[in-house]
């Protein structure tokens, strides 16, 4: 049996067909159940430091609770489609949902850092059937102006989610404990898991896919991703390829793209389909996608990160700093829904790329005395731009898809923010080990330039520090701690500048794309039943 006869030899309920009503409360829910599994991206974000300290874990393994997720996140999203077709939409998002409760209850009770890192990589993995599976039943269930609406609201999801995310870490983990940001699942979790299947029959399973699923292309894609997340996350640490772990996981990730290339074209049934990129604007809106995750992802990772590591900030300090930009997101939300119906999503994404760039430009200016007055515009700016980048592109992407395509098309979509979110976070922890490296040897250089200045600072120091202790050399080597904490500080801030100057150059560059990307004309009747 072809993949083509399997593909009709059991019609689909038309999910467009259902009440009014129950299409609704069937998108709040899986709207509801892609929030939870875009808000656990970033919700350790501003606790990373409460994490390493209760599981005993070391500074390079603590970046792994957050990548681990995500990673594994991007893998399931685009394997959704095809077992939504396999299991049905009902069935799956249950199936996830449940799963992503258990393993949240698995991350709450995690004993050290590497069972943190397994179950937050499960935790991913199974709540990623999530995210794409709302995107589809969204545009099969609508038409006409609420179709042309679902960018709006799910874009809202998207990003409004992942930003909140430390905020709403900072505040668990001041008043309650670390522990309680995964706890808090457990009960929306159990609500979702019970009701959807009771309500969510959109379409109808066809398990004989499962008889011909192609192993080889799922292991590949493991493979392939996972392989390339570990050198981007582990090369800069270990000097790239003369690390042998790093040199196995690039040939792995080779041949895991390799095979899985060729699987997506020549397996008779492939977990993942490429026709999608035939069209010019998905495409583009993909790449656009790539660009939008990289930078909501890495700036929403940088800032707590700087306010912990150069301010010394506390869990509740960070979340109370960097929640302006989720209100600025609620701000623009109403605006940017607007206009995804009005106006040609181009300009729209344009001006959202352009106010994204100079917020990431104004961060740039960050020193290593910056607080909340001084990032205070810059993530205003920052929240304002990102509604305007993302729901044009949602509607750039999915609008004018066939039905048949629409599952592998929102799939394939959402991966591309998840993978530049992945990439992202790795790609500006290389750029900050590179740059607090150059700027010390920069700083250092300038102090033996003026080496009378520098003795000075440092005997200043000592003198102060004589007020704690009589002996001299005690003194002096306090004088001398303290020296090497301000140096690092300033060329820890410095790294950061120029980390935010490099992402806000990579937002203008990818302006290049958008006058190319012509959106298709929103579909006015209802789409045509799959099969």
């Amino acid at each position: 049996m072809t993949a083509a006869t399997l593909s009709a030899a059991a019609p689909l309920a038309s999910p467009a067909a259902l009440s009014e009503t129950r299409k609704l409360v069937i998108f709040a829910i899986m709207a509801f159940g892609q929030f939870m599994a875009l808000l656990d991206i970033q919700i350790v974000a501003a606790s990373l430091n409460s994490i390493q300290a209760g599981l005993n874990a070391g500074p390079d393994e603590i970046a792994w609770v957050q990548t681990a997720y995500l990673m594994a996140e991007i893998v399931m999203i685009p394997l959704a489609a095809f077992l939504s077709q396999a299991l049905s939409t009902r069935w799956l998002f249950t199936l996830s949902a449940g799963l992503f409760t258990v393993s949240s209850l698995m991350c709450g009770l995690a004993w050290d850092i590497n069972s943190m890192i397994a179950f937050r990589a499960l935790q991913g993995f199974t709540g990623g059937a999530m995210v794409p599976l709302v995107f589809a039943t969204g545009f099969a269930m609508f038409d006409g102006p609420k179709r042309a609406m679902i960018p709006a609201i799910l874009g809202i999801v998207s990003t409004l989610a992942p930003t909140l995310g430390p905020s709403v870490g900072g505040l668990i983990t001041e008043y309650y404990d670390w522990r309680w940001l995964f706890f808090m699942n457990i009960v929306p979790g159990v609500a979702v898991t019970i009701l959807f299947p009771l309500l969510g029959k959109v379409d109808t399973a066809r398990p004989e896919m499962l008889k011909r699923i192609d192993w080889l292309h799922v292991a590949s894609l493991a493979v392939f991703l996972g392989g390339m997340q570990y050198v981007l996350e582990e090369g800069p640490r270990h000097e790239w390829f003369t690390d042998p772990a790093v040199q196995i996981a690039a040939w792995l990730s080779v041949v895991g793209g390799v095979v899985f290339f060729e699987r997506t074209f020549f397996s008779t049934m492939p977990v993942l389909k490429l026709t999608p990129f035939r069209r010019p604007t998905f495409a583009m809106a993909c790449v656009l996608n790539l660009v939008v995750g990289f930078g909501l992802y890495a700036a929403t990772y940088l800032t707590p990160v700087y306010l912990g590591r150069v301010r010394g900030f506390s869990s509740l300090q960070i979340g109370t700093t960097v929640f302006v930009t989720g209100i600025a997101m609620t701000i623009t939300a109403p605006i940017a829904a607007r206009l995804s119906t009005k106006v040609d999503g181009r300009y729209v994404i344009a001006v959202g790329f352009t106010m994204f760039a100079v917020s990431l430009w104004l961060f740039s200016g960050v020193t290593d005395n910056w607080g909340f007055r001084e990032l205070f515009w810059p993530q205003v700016m920052r929240g304002l731009a990102m509604l305007l980048c993302i729901v044009p592109a949602v509607g750039m992407a999915l609008n004018g898809v066939p039905p048949e395509e629409l599952r592998y098309a929102s799939g394939l979509f959402n991966r591309m923010r998840n993978l530049g979110g992945a990439i992202g976070i790795a790609v500006v922890n290389t750029w900050l080990i590179d740059f607090t490296r150059e700027q010390s040897s920069r700083l250092s250089a300038a102090m033996g330039e003026s080496p009378d200045h520098a003795m000075g600072m440092l005997q200043g120091l000592a003198q102060y520090a004589q007020g704690w202790t009589p002996d001299a050399s005690r003194a002096m080597q306090m004088a001398q701690g303290v020296m090497g904490r301000v140096v690092g500080r300033e060329a820890a801030a410095l790294a950061f500048a120029d980390t935010y100057r490099l992402m806000a150059i990579m937002f203008l560059c990818a302006l290049v794309i958008v006058p190319f990307a012509k959106p298709a004309p929103y579909v006015v009747g209802p789409p045509p039943p799959e099969h």
